[in-house]
C-alpha cells in the first residue's frame, strides 16, 4: 500500500484528472437531456407551430424527442470506431486535445438553437457531442491505463466511470428550475459543455504523452523514460521500462488481428464474447433508462418533487462509484460484476411492485425512490466501471485495438436502443412494465457471466 502512495504523484494525478474531464463531458451530456424534457418539447411545439401554423402531433413529438435523446448514441458509435485513427497517428494526449473542437461546435449549435428557432441545430449538436463522447470513451481509459502503475491500474481505471457519474450529477443539479432548467435558460444548460472543454484545453499541454505510445509507437525510448520518471516521481523506472519493452517485443511477434478474425479464431472467440456481454450488461441493464427518463419515472411513481429525487439518484451514483474505486482491486472483477447484476435484478422487482401499488398505497412512492437508488448503487458496484477497462486486460496488444472497437460499438449501440425505444414503450405501457423488462436481460447476463471463464 505504501508503494502505491509513492507512485500516486502530482504529475500522475494531474494527467489522470485532466483526461477524466472527457469522461465528465460524456456523463454530462448523457444526463443533461433529462430534467428539461417538457421545456424542450414545448420549444419543439412552438417552433413547429411557427413554421406550419399547427401544433406538432403527439406521435411526431415522441419521435422527435426520442431522436434527440438517441442521436447522442449514434454519434458515440461513429466516435468509438474512430479512436484508432487518432491515437496511433497523433498520440493519446494530442487526440484528446484535438477533439475538443467537437465539444465547442456542439455547444454552439445547442446553445443557439432556441435563438435560431431550430430544433435541427439541437439534434445535430447532440450528434456531434456524441461523436466527441464516443472518442473520449476510447481515449480516456486507454490514456489512464497506459500512464498508471500496474498496481493502480484498476483503481485509476475506475476514475473514468467516476468522471461520468459526476458529469451526470452536474447535469441533474444544473437542470433544476431554480438554476438552468427554465424556458429561457435551457440553451445555456446544453451549451455548458464548452466550459469543461476549455478547461481541458488549458490543462492538457501540461500533461505528458503516454510513455507506452512514445516507446512502442514512436520508438522514443529516452523520452518515454523521462516521462515515466515524472509520472512515478522516481529515477528507478527500470521495471516499468522493461514491461513496456516486453510489450513492444510482443507486438512485433504478434500480428495485428482484424475484427472478423476475432470471431473466426477460437483463441479470441471466448474473450470477445465476454467483452461484448459485459458492455451489453452495462447498457441493457436499464441504467440509461433511469438516467434519461428518471424524472418521468418518479412523476409516474407519484413523487411530488421528481427532479430532486433524480438528483438524489445522481448522488448515490457518485458515492458508490467512489466505493468501487476502493474495492475493485481487493474483490475480483467477476465477483463484483455478479453482485452488481444480482442487486440490480432485486431492485428491479422492488421497483416494479412499488410502482404497481402506488395508486393504492401512496407511501409506495418512497419505496420506488429507494428501489431506484438501490438499482443505481448496485450498478456502480460492478456493471458500471468494470466493462470500461476490462477489455485491455482480456486481450494482448495484437487483437486489443479491434476488441476495443467491437466493445465500444456494442456499448454505444445498446445505449442507442435504450434511448430510442424506452420513450415509445412509455407511451403505451406503465413505467413499471418497462423497468421489469430489463430484469430479463439482467438475469440472462448474470447466468452468462457466471458460466463464462471470466476470472479475476
Amino acid at each position: 500500500m505504501e508503494s502505491d502512495k509513492k507512485q500516486l504523484t502530482l504529475n500522475l494525478m494531474l494527467a489522470v484528472g485532466t483526461a477524466v474531464i472527457g469522461s465528465l463531458q460524456f456523463g454530462y451530456n448523457t444526463g443533461v437531456i433529462n430534467a428539461p424534457q417538457k421545456i424542450i418539447e414545448n420549444f419543439y411545439n412552438e417552433t413547429w407551430h411557427g413554421r406550419y401554423s399547427e401544433y406538432i402531433p403527439s406521435t411526431t413529438l415522441t419521435t422527435l424527442w426520442s431522436v434527440s435523446v438517441a442521436i447522442f448514441s449514434v454519434g458515440g458509435i461513429f466516435g468509438s470506431f474512430s479512436v484508432g485513427l487518432f491515437v496511433n497517428r497523433f498520440g493519446r494526449r494530442n487526440s484528446m486535445l484535438m477533439v475538443n473542437v467537437l465539444a465547442f461546435i456542439s455547444a454552439a449549435l445547442m446553445g443557439f438553437s432556441k435563438l435560431a428557432e431550430s430544433w435541427e441545430m439541437l439534434i445535430i449538436g447532440r450528434f456531434i457531442v456524441g461523436l466527441y463522447s464516443g472518442l473520449s470513451t476510447g481515449f480516456v481509459p486507454m490514456y489512464v491505463g497506459e500512464i498508471a502503475p500496474t498496481s493502480l491500474r484498476g483503481a485509476l481505471g475506475t476514475l473514468h466511470q467516476l468522471g461520468i457519474v459526476i458529469g451526470i450529477l452536474m447535469a441533474q443539479i444544473f437542470g433544476i428550475k431554480e438554476i438552468l432548467g427554465t424556458s429561457t435558460m435551457w440553451p445555456f444548460l446544453l451549451g455548458f459543455t464548452f466550459i469543461p472543454a476549455l478547461l481541458q484545453c488549458a490543462l492538457l499541454p501540461f500533461c505528458p504523452e503516454s510513455p507506452r505510445y512514445l516507446l512502442i509507437n514512436q520508438n522514443e525510448e529516452a523520452k518515454a523514460k523521462s516521462v515515466l520518471k515524472k509520472l512515478r516521481g522516481t529515477d528507478d523506472v527500470d521495471a516499468g521500462m522493461q514491461e513496456m519493452r516486453e510489450e513492444s517485443r510482443q507486438m512485433m511477434r504478434e500480428k495485428k488481428v482484424t475484427i472478423p478474425e476475432l470471431f473466426r479464431s477460437s483463441l479470441y472467440r471466448q474473450p470477445i464474447f465476454i467483452a461484448i456481454m459485459l458492455q451489453l450488461s452495462q447498457q441493457l441493464s436499464g441504467i440509461n433508462a433511469v438516467f434519461y427518463y428518471s424524472t418521468d419515472i418518479f412523476e409516474r411513481a407519484g413523487v411530488s418533487e421528481p427532479v430532486y429525487a433524480t438528483i438524489g439518484a445522481g448522488v448515490v451514483n457518485t458515492a458508490f462509484t467512489v466505493v468501487s474505486l476502493f474495492v475493485v482491486e481487493r474483490a475480483g472483477r467477476r465477483s463484483l460484476h455478479l453482485i452488481g447484476l444480482m442487486g440490480m435484478a432485486v431492485s428491479s422487482v422492488l421497483m416494479t411492485i412499488a410502482m404497481a401499488l402506488t395508486d393504492q398505497l401512496k407511501w409506495m412512492s418512497y419505496i420506488s425512490i429507494v428501489a431506484v437508488f438501490s438499482f443505481v448503487a448496485f450498478f456502480e458496484i460492478g456493471p458500471g466501471p468494470i466493462p470500461w477497462f476490462i477489455v485491455a486486460e482480456l486481450f494482448s496488444q495484437g487483437p486489443r485495438p479491434s476488441a476495443i472497437a467491437v466493445a465500444g460499438f456494442s456499448n454505444w449501440f445498446a445505449n442507442f436502443l435504450v434511448g430510442m425505444c424506452f420513450q415509445y414503450v412509455a407511451v403505451w405501457k406503465h413505467e413499471h412494465s418497462n423497468i421489469l423488462s430489463f430484469l430479463v436481460v439482467l438475469m440472462c447476463v448474470q447466468i452468462l457471466t457466471g458460466c463464462s471463464l471470466y476470472r479475476n
